[in-house]
């Protein structure tokens, strides 16, 4: 203790094990040391999903989050997101302390989340797993149809999904945010619908593209006496014809006239 003080080096007591100690105190390191940077966006937490809304200023961002949280999501951060990279392969979205659980809405002014939603409304931090932007819709753009090609955006030298989404009247985009969290858990877990769609619609194609197998005409057999010989021209033979009973019929009795 006294060259501690001497020295001034600090020193730890706990009755926690060394063991469980060291890799508490291993995490509480990298996790103050480690890289970090702010990005312009509001980020929340759908069904378990860690999305980043971004956009320029104006495009809806906070009107989108709080649709979402109307719905039973949670708040993140509002505007401006603390991202920090942890264990060189996760992104760990968080809020300023200051601004933690505010959100401005244009035209109403600064409101608390957690007063208006309840606490349930307010995550501390949330890992990332999407990136989409909101963009405004003109007659010009592209927009994807087909969801067979993977965007990615880049933070902190990770990448992450990404997808875009044109503003427009009429949209519901809270919807839409949310139906894109859901694909990309899917995509997760294995189930591309997109991929899956394009195989089915392949395999259709393939099938009316194949020949037809040629029809074979059997030949039908006849079979021996069903039918009575017929006789030669000029033979001057009749064949008696059958009675009811099945016998001959008898010749004709000569008339008075004959």
């Amino acid at each position: 203790m006294a060259i501690a003080q001497e020295r001034k080096l600090p020193i730890f007591r706990t009755a926690m094990i060394t063991m469980h100690w060291v890799n508490l105190a291993t995490l509480c390191i990298d996790n103050e040391f480690a890289p970090a940077t702010t990005v312009h966006a509001t980020t929340m937490e759908i069904r378990g999903m860690g999305v980043m809304l971004r956009g320029e200023a104006g495009a809806g961002k906070s009107e989108c989050a709080l649709a979402l949280i109307e719905r039973g999501h949670s708040l993140v951060a509002d505007d401006l997101t603390v991202v920090k990279r942890i264990d060189e392969r996760d992104l760990l979205a968080s809020s300023r302390p200051l601004n933690r659980g505010y959100m401005e809405c244009r035209g109403i002014g600064i409101i608390n989340i957690a007063e208006m939603f309840g606490i349930h409304a307010v995550r501390l931090d949330k890992r990332l797993d999407l990136v989409v932007t909101l963009r405004e819709w003109t007659p010009e753009v592209v927009e994807e149809r087909t969801g067979l090609e993977e965007h990615f955006f880049e933070i902190l030298d990770l990448k992450l999904p990404h997808f875009e989404l044109f503003v427009r009247p009429g949209r519901d985009m809270a919807r839409l945010v949310e139906v894109a969290s859901m694909v990309q858990a899917l995509r997760r877990m294995g189930h591309d619908p997109a991929h899956t769609f394009n195989e089915r619609l392949i395999a259709h194609m393939a099938a009316q593209m194949a020949p037809e197998p040629e029809r074979v005409i059997k030949p039908v057999a006849v079979g021996s006496g069903t039918r009575p010989p017929i006789p030669a021209a000029g033979s001057g033979t009749r064949s008696p014809l059958p009675q009811g009973n099945g016998a001959a019929r008898p010749p004709a009795q000569p008339t008075e006239d004959d």
